[in-house]
């Protein structure tokens, strides 16, 4: 049997019409052209943070194309002040975000408290699915992220009162059913797809016929807002010949792919350069020390050989730092990458390869790279098997809310509720056990809008560890103490009741 590969690549005499435009600006005249015309369009952006953004897209819609206004922007999230997509919040041509992420994007989260921008917050496994959903010719489908919580429900503020208090628009609830998932009852939102009139995307190269390959996790939202579009745009930091790119290594077909441009700019910024200094050693200075030590160091225990794992951004991702003897795991970042390594030596930062906390790292040797939905897909179908991710409450019941503060903080829940969503999977939150003013964490009920119902396994704080028992109702189980701690100190700064283990452990210092 002949392989492809053995093949030869023939060129056809008369192919399809060259997909190549001259400049940022031509190509986006011809989307706006398509659509019939440039405002209160949807604009399908890809990128993460600043990875894999098209820069030059979306520099020439803010100088070239400022009368393209009202626009609905679906990106996880909007860059930063004044770079990526925070060019088009500041230019006041954006009417409204779907997004998973606030981030340390001031403008952004200025604009939405103040009344002046809509903000449609949606889990960031849900977006890209809706996304693909929509690319795919999928009207609807049903999820088990965000069940039980104020996405599903509805209400949650999409657009402020110029006093930040008052709602002038709130979302709607979604359909909410129970689906049989091994054995037991699981309710799943049903979430809509997503279209765009035009999608602009970032690749590294790109040919004449629109093919595209991505490097590193600058893939991430890319196949899918490209897909989503009716007219796509693919800006690409390097154009090739038809051909040059073997068809085994095309990421996404020129099916999808309407015009491609050469990118004019290509800063390609890096929101968190995390670099290790040899000459002072790996890691030196880096790992925690007193409480946040135990945390990590307990947290650690959880591991398993041969897990697959995703650890949440702040004391989880030090929990690796611990790992047991004889203990390997993979590290599964929800950005587009098994096999998370360290973070590269100094001087060695590449914008092409970060961590779901924006942060450079390096990929282990055997890695693979994917695209967001992939990646969602194997956190929803339990193939991560443990999450370990930070809180800012739990309930007795094991619900976690970690995501907003309302009317003070607006940070998104990122990939958390997808995270916390997958039915069968073990999820263990680290925190420290008393809030900095000195109010409980743990509590027989979450004060702040839910990250997930029912879905904690196990907390670990500087002060003792608790199992929940949150498919059978039982509330929580005090199983270990730090050193020098008592029950009596833990009922003190708990807000909730709880059982004590015949034998308590000791947590490690």
């Amino acid at each position: 049997m002949l392989r492809l590969s053995s093949l030869p690549l023939r060129r056809l005499s008369s192919g399809p019409v060259s997909k190549l435009s001259p400049s940022p600006a031509s190509a986006l005249s011809d989307a706006f052209s398509s659509a019939g015309r440039k405002d209160n369009l949807t604009l399908c952006v890809g990128g993460f943070g600043l990875c894999g953004i098209p820069e030059s897209l979306i520099d020439s819609i803010a100088k070239d194309h400022p009368t393209a206004t009202s626009l609905t922007c679906v990106s996880n999230n909007a860059g930063v002040d004044g770079f990526g997509l925070g060019q088009l919040l500041e230019s006041g041509q954006v009417k409204r975000m779907v997004s998973s992420y606030v981030g340390e994007n001031k403008t952004f989260e200025r604009l939405y408290l103040t009344g002046e921008l809509e903000v449609e917050l949606t889990p960031q496994g849900t977006l890209a699915e809706r996304l693909r959903a929509g690319g795919s010719g999928v009207p609807a489908f049903y999820t088990p992220t965000a069940a039980g919580t104020v996405i599903a429900e509805g209400g949650f503020p999409i657009k402020y009162a110029a006093d930040g208090k008052t709602v002038e628009i709130a979302s709607e609830p979604r359909e909410v059913r129970n689906f049989l998932v091994d054995g037991n009852e699981v309710p799943h939102v049903m979430e809509t797809a997503i279209k765009g009139e035009v999608s602009i995307v970032k690749a590294w190269k790109g040919d004449a016929r629109g093919n595209l390959v991505f490097r590193g996790t600058a893939r991430n939202f890319n196949p899918e807002a490209a897909k989503a579009g009716k007219f796509c745009i693919a800006e690409v930091e390097e154009v090739v010949e038809a051909g040059e790119i073997h068809p085994d290594d095309v990421h996404l077909p020129g099916i999808y792919v309407h015009r491609v441009v050469k990118a004019t700019k290509n800063e390609k910024r890096i929101e968190q350069v995390t670099e290790i200094d040899p000459d002072a050693g790996a890691g030196a200075g880096k790992l925690p020390t007193g409480g946040r030590a135990r945390i990590v160091k307990r947290a650690a225990k959880e591991f398993k050989n041969g897990m697959y794992v995703n650890l949440g951004i702040g004391i989880p991702t030090l929990a690796s730092n611990f790992l047991p003897p004889g203990v390997s795991i993979e590290l599964q970042s929800e950005n587009g990458l098994m096999g998370m390594g360290p973070f590269p030596k100094k001087g060695e930062a590449d914008a092409d390869w970060i961590n779901a906390g924006k942060q450079t790292v390096t990929p282990v040797l055997g890695a693979s790279v994917f695209s967001s939905s992939e990646s969602f897909g194997m956190i929803r179908s339990c193939k991560v098997g443990l999450t370990i991710l930070g809180g800012m409450q739990v309930s007795a019941a094991g619900d976690l809310a970690n995501w907003i503060i309302p009317g003070k903080m607006v940070k998104g829940m990122g990939g958390a509720m997808d995270l916390v969503g997958a039915p069968g999977s073990k999820v263990v939150v680290t925190m420290e056990h008393v809030a900095k003013n000195g109010g409980h964490k743990i509590l027989s009920d979450c004060s702040l809008p839910l990250t997930g119902q029912r879905v904690v396994d196990l907390i670990i704080t500087d002060m003792c560890v608790f199992e929940c028992d949150k498919v059978g109702g039982g509330g929580l189980t005090l199983t270990e103490l730090a050193e020098g701690v008592t029950v009596d100190d833990i009922r003190a700064n708990t807000g909730c009741d709880f059982k004590v283990a015949d034998e308590l452990g000791v947590m490690e210092n």
